[in-house]
């Protein structure tokens, strides 16, 4: 029986361009999309489960990104992600690169590897990066006396001080372990309003 090839593409909110992911997308059996955070783990996002139950079934002949920030945006998620594949003798591509984690004959490519593990931490980088400008831009509007002053009538609420409450970090917790709103309704006593919040904030914080 003949294994997929599986295109895997993920957006964001930050990140919108699909398209360019998908512009080879007819050489590829499946594509299997994401629209979350790369924060969230591959395998918890509703997409990597499915792929996971794909390489579980023995179906996945290869897997192939954009760039390695599509599958992770951290150094110790990648390094996971690409050990369990390797152990499995799934080829992982990176198209942007032009990476493959596993030679012909099915054995570890090393200069890859070393490539890999070094745009791995840059992807790190950049994730702590965008976060850190984040967080110095609100501090800073805080210095100017302008939006992120604390809740007024009609402004909104600092996002920072929003996403800290116990309750709505909770909510986090859940919504990356894929919990359905309505689910995390019930446990944690919140709105169902206030938990797409939390959604729309996880994406851009």
């Amino acid at each position: 029986m003949k294994k997929l090839s599986i295109l895997y593409v993920r957006t964001s909110s930050i990140d919108q361009n699909l398209d360019r992911q998908r512009v080879q997308e007819a050489n590829f059996d499946k594509v299997i999309e994401d629209k979350i955070s790369g924060a969230v783990a591959l395998f918890e996002r509703p997409g990597g489960k499915e792929l996971f139950k794909l390489i579980s079934m023995d179906l996945v002949g290869s897997v192939s990104f954009w760039q390695i920030d599509r599958c992770g945006r951290d150094l110790k998620g990648i390094v996971d992600f690409l050990h369990f594949m390797v152990e499995r003798k799934i080829p992982v591509h990176f198209i942007e690169q032009g990476l493959s984690t596993l030679n012909h004959d099915g054995t570890e490519n090393p200069i890859s590897k070393m490539c890999i593990a070094m745009m791995s931490v840059i992807a790190e980088m950049n994730r702590n990066m965008i976060k850190s400008a984040q967080k110095e831009g609100i501090e800073l509007a805080k210095l100017k006396g302008n939006v992120f002053l604390g809740r007024k009538h009609g402004t909104s609420e600092d996002p920072l001080k929003f996403l800290s409450k116990s309750k709505n970090r909770r909510a986090m917790e859940l919504l990356k372990k894929n919990y359905k709103s309505v689910e995390i309704s019930k446990i944690t006593g919140l709105h169902i309003n206030t938990i797409t919040k939390v959604k729309k904030l996880m994406l851009v914080m």
